[in-house]
């Protein structure tokens, strides 16, 4: 292609030179005319050497031409190139002219003149015809180069999320009238929705309804899971309306989407009757049925409809549908949201007859399971399998493992799995440095708490606000109310401010330690900074009341709360019943608990 452009260039600048030489070559000659060919056509010569002497005539005319500067470089090449045609056109004009004698005739000089011209001239409109030809084959050329090259390049800026720029290439394309084919336009719905412009790839979908290209089955899914991605399920059906108004079939795919999207929103039964309508007999393809069918299954199984559920279960092994991975995982799922762990198992060794391998959503389901139930050991022994049988623990898996073992106190055992995730290159995220470091405050050990807050830090995993707070509640939980505030400076120089379970804690440690002045103060302080008090925090100012033996600021308070709504559980209650029975007030403690059980009553 490279030398085409570059012989085609040649080619126009040799007919511009040649072109302009012509003419700066005719104003000189037109000068000379006579004098050149006085010499040549009317010397006196013999007859029997006439031949040589026209010849000798000619190679005259064309020193004297050259000699004189009256022929540029073109201009030679041209004669030298179309010499031999006009020296013979010359020996017959002569032949036809031997009695001329000093008679000069103008005339046939002329002719002569316009012979060589007319050659020339013909010569160059062939040259320029063959130029534009190949200029019409390169554009032709250029032309289907420039829209492979806007069609990949608007399907690499729409994977990438360069969608703006990728929206102008396609733009120009329309403008130019070449509209990018229906798989382009595929990328750029995707991208679209992918951006949440939903609306613009509706647009868009639309547009090629009326202007074309027609979008296909593919097309509409794409929009389609793009509404259901935000829950607008309603538009998702309008647009199934539009398939078939248009005359695009839907396929399996376009059920899957729905029923995947229905059975999210809890209408399970809607999705089945959508199944019936939509599918038929022929678009029963073996794997997306099982898609179909394990969606449906899942959302029974969530919805508590253990018999339904299983009924699907039934239905692909009577029609022999291979299984796949999915299915026994959402079974499993199943199983153990319905606290039958027992069940679950048993469905591994199906798993294994039927060339399945468990994966590690497999895995992390039961380790869930256990872990609710408490059975943390049988949790670790299941890791160790999952390690053995070659599936990578991920970072799911270790926080179900820390989470379950520091809620069963088991805080040790946890931070080993922490190591193992450091060891295997997995760093930890901060909820999960978070829950040891709790679990390490609860069990009173604060300065491996304060190590493993280091040990984060080293890692780069900057300490957040529940990072500190699990700090500051393992120093109210010791009494060491001077180091919590201490911590709370700390957060305020690191940028953190403290929210309304910072103060709740240091109002607690407050008034367990007597000094109401101080919690008051701190919940002046939440106020000032825009947190609103809730429950704990009112509790736990009615116990520093009690405490200090202020019984009617307390009662006063207790009643600020039931005037605001604010919805109270039976804690203030019994503060204040026992603190009235220990004063000897035995009437307004049982008015307090009849109240409360009034009010038990009517929640219930």
């Amino acid at each position: 292609m490279q030398s085409l452009l570059i012989a085609a260039t040649e080619e126009s600048h040799i007919f511009l030179r040649l072109f302009s030489s012509i003419i700066q070559t005719l104003d000189s000659i037109n000068d000379s005319i006579p004098q050149i060919f006085a010499d040549i056509l009317c010397r006196k010569s013999n007859a029997h050497n006439f031949p040589d002497q026209r010849k000798s005539h000619f190679s005259g005319y064309w020193w004297t031409c050259r000699r004189r500067g009256l022929l540029t470089c073109a201009l030679q090449n041209l004669f030298e190139s179309t010499g031999d045609q006009y020296q013979l056109r010359t020996r017959d004009w002569l032949s036809q002219n031997r009695g001329c004698n000093d008679n000069r005739d103008p005339g046939a000089v002329f002719n002569v003149l316009d012979t060589m011209l007319k050659d020339s001239l013909e010569r160059l409109k062939t040259m320029r015809e063959n130029i534009l030809c190949t200029d019409a084959d390169l554009i032709g050329h250029n032309l289907k180069t420039n829209y492979t090259q806007h069609v990949v390049s608007i399907r690499a800026l729409c994977l990438e999320g360069k969608l703006a720029a990728g929206l102008w290439i396609w733009e120009k394309m329309i403008q130019n009238g070449a509209s990018p084919d229906v798989l382009t336009h595929n990328y750029i719905v995707n991208a679209l929705c992918k951006a949440g412009e939903i609306e613009k790839a509706d647009w868009l979908v639309r547009e090629m309804l009326y202007q074309g290209p027609t979008p296909n089955c593919a097309i509409c899914n794409t929009l389609m899971k793009g509404y259901c991605l935000i829950n607008n399920v309603d538009r998702a059906l309008d647009l199934l309306s539009t398939m078939a108004n248009c005359g695009i079939t839907p396929n399996r795919i376009t059920c899957n989407i729905l029923v995947h999207a229905l059975c999210k929103k809890g209408l399970v039964e809607n999705a089945r009757r959508l199944v019936d309508e939509i599918l038929d007999e022929r678009s029963n393809n073996e794997s997306s049925s099982l898609i179909t069918k394990t969606i449906l299954m899942d959302r029974y199984f969530k919805n508590g409809d253990l018999a339904q559920a299983l009924t699907f279960w039934e239905e692909i092994f009577q029609r022999d549908t291979q299984m796949d991975v999915v299915a026994y995982n959402v079974i499993i799922h199943g199983f153990c949201l319905t606290q039958n762990v027992t069940l679950a198992y048993k469905f591994l060794p199906e798993m294994f007859k039927s060339g399945f391998l468990p994966d590690v959503f497999t895995y992390n389901t039961l380790i869930s399971a256990l872990c609710k139930e408490g059975k943390t050991d049988e949790a670790c022994y299941l890791y160790s399998v999952m390690s053995r049988m070659g599936v990578a623990p991920d970072q799911i898996t270790y926080k179900l493992l820390i989470q379950g073992l520091c809620i069963r106190g088991d805080v040790v055992k946890a931070n080993e799995f922490l190591h193992f995730m450091l060891e295997n290159v997995v760093v930890p995220e901060p909820l999960l440095w978070n829950v040891i470091i709790d679990g390490y405050g609860r069990c009173g050990d604060i300065k491996t708490a304060f190590s493993i807050r280091d040990q984060m830090m080293e890692f780069g995993i900057l300490p957040n606000i529940f990072t500190y707070n699990a700090l500051i509640h393992a120093h109210v939980k010791e009494g060491k109310i001077v180091e919590a505030h201490i911590l709370k400076k700390e957060m305020l120089l690191n940028g953190l401010f403290p929210d309304l379970v910072t103060y709740n804690l240091l109002l607690t440690a407050a008034c367990k330690d007597g000094d109401i002045h101080s919690a008051l103060q701190i919940h002046d302080e939440m106020w000032r900074r825009g947190y609103e008090p809730d429950i704990i925090t009112y509790t736990e100012l009615i116990r520093g009341y009690c405490m200090r033996g202020k019984i009617k600021e307390a009662k006063e308070l207790f009643d600020q709360i039931q005037r605001s709504g604010l919805l109270i559980d039976h804690v203030p209650f019994l503060i204040l019943m026992k603190k009235y029975c220990k004063m000897g007030n035995l009437d307004r403690a049982f008015d307090l608990y009849q109240i409360w059980h009034g009010r038990e009553r009517e929640c219930v």
